[in-house]
């Protein structure tokens, strides 16, 4: 059950905003996207796990940093080279900063335990926008808190609308748009889960607002919206994981902001045809036609943007473990686990068309695409220890292996730098940087 009265948080979010929209910094909503970098969890509002940066084929080891605890998602990267990544520690920072072409820290701080559930999002004056319990907080790029707003629950990463405001949606299922200038609501809350009504009484126990965190990374029927929304900038739908309360698995769901005079959030369609529900965050093709997503039985599925029918699936072999990496020219990539392969397809309307894989290999990371038909992604090395993997991506050959020291386990992300640097952080809290 959720709070029976809503009064005190929208009061409570006005004051806020009031209080510390003076302390910004200079950013409007004109300047939210970054010419560069890697600004989200997945890269961009399509979470497409692409750079258009030309990467480089030849890479060297620069620097590693341990992280002082667990990080289970992407490191973000401002145009500027600015670092920006969570982790899960008892004590001590928990959001940090790193400078990419030395490793020097430039600042960290600590705010609440569930910030490590999510990647910052960052835009081109370098404000970063991050979530914990019960609040959505923006800082400059000094580590400076420009304002801090209330939400019902902990906001998964976030994302731009076309109009320049942040969406999110918290792992309790309410969505909310936020000016990203002074933190204000643009349009109502939206709850995916109806709140206590009236006729519930007022005494009804409030839900935590850290409730279900440790059920996101596997997507767990205790963390009802476990994902980052991929979102279609020229028509506002986005695109997210939602299980419902008592549903036996999750569901795919899309919704649209509308922007405009009245903006508003409003239902699209959901569908619940994937086998044991979806498993890792959607994505979008890059002409916002159609959604990719894992379930759970070890299918890639590609559903209709529009009416949310399936077109087709495809047996990969195994329940991966994040969002695949998706070309601008729809070559598809999924993610690595266990018993990861490397493998990439292409849809073919109503097909998808194995283009090459690497049964020789074992992937246990989520690959990254760009530009010059380059991709990364982290591979098995000898018995136990982790390399960055460079390939040609329109053939699968490796270009190039590059050894991860001291590194072991999985890793839960891959993001490119301004200049083609490759970065990737273990789930145990190390983060790595090649050049």
């Amino acid at each position: 059950m959720r709070r029976a009265l809503r009064s005190s948080a929208a009061a409570l979010t006005a004051i806020s905003a009031l209080l510390l929209a003076g302390c910004g910094g200079d950013s409007g909503t004109a300047d939210v996207f970054g010419a560069g970098g890697w600004p989200g969890m997945h890269a961009d509002a399509r979470s497409s796990n692409t750079s258009p940066v030309t990467g480089s084929r030849s890479l060297d080891f620069q620097w590693s940093r341990p992280i002082g605890g667990p990080t289970p998602t992407n490191a973000s990267v401002a145009a500027n080279g600015q670092v920006f990544l969570t982790a899960r520690t008892d004590e001590g920072c928990n959001l940090l900063s790193f400078q990419i072409d030395t490793g020097r820290k430039r600042w960290c701080t600590r705010i609440g335990p569930g910030a490590a559930t999510s990647t910052p999002v960052v835009d081109a004056a370098t404000n970063i926008y991050i979530g914990d319990e019960g609040a959505m907080s923006s800082f400059n790029e000094r580590g400076q808190l420009r304002w801090r707003t209330p939400v019902s629950g902990t906001p998964r990463s976030a994302q731009f609308t076309s109009d320049g405001n942040l969406l999110f949606i918290t792992q309790l299922g309410q969505i909310n748009v936020l000016d990203p200038q002074t933190g204000f609501k643009v349009a109502p809350s939206y709850d995916l889960i109806p709140p206590a009504s009236y006729t519930q009484g007022v005494n009804v126990e409030p839900v935590p607002n850290d409730q279900g965190l440790d059920g996101c990374l596997a997507g767990g029927q205790q963390c009802p919206v476990a994902n980052t929304p991929a979102i279609d900038l020229d028509n506002g739908r986005f695109v997210f994981t939602f299980w419902r309360p008592f549903a036996p698995q999750a569901n795919l769901v899309a919704m649209r902001y509308t922007g405009g005079d009245d903006p508003r959030i409003v239902e699209d369609w959901s569908t619940g045809t994937l086998p044991g529900g979806p498993a890792g965050g959607p994505n979008l093709s890059a002409d916002g036609k159609t959604v990719y997503t894992n379930d759970n039985a070890g299918h890639l599925w590609a559903v209709d943007a529009e009416t949310g029918e399936p077109r087709w699936s495809y047996d990969v072999g195994y329940p991966t473990l994040g969002t695949p990496s998706t070309s601008a020219g729809g070559l598809i990539i999924p993610a690595g686990a266990e018993k990861g392969r490397l493998l990439a397809l292409r849809d073919r309307g109503d097909h998808a068309e194995l283009v090459w894989e690497r049964a020789d290999l074992l992937q246990l990371g989520v690959p990254a695409q760009t530009a010059g038909t380059t991709g990364y992604t982290v591979v098995r090395d000898g018995d136990a220890g982790l390399a960055l993997l460079t390939f040609d991506t329109e053939t699968g050959e490796t270009l190039d292996q590059d050894p991860l020291p001291g590194a072991t386990g999985f890793t839960v992300g891959t993001s490119i730098g301004p200049d083609g640097e490759v970065l990737t952080p273990t789930l145990i809290g190390e983060l790595f940087v090649l050049k």
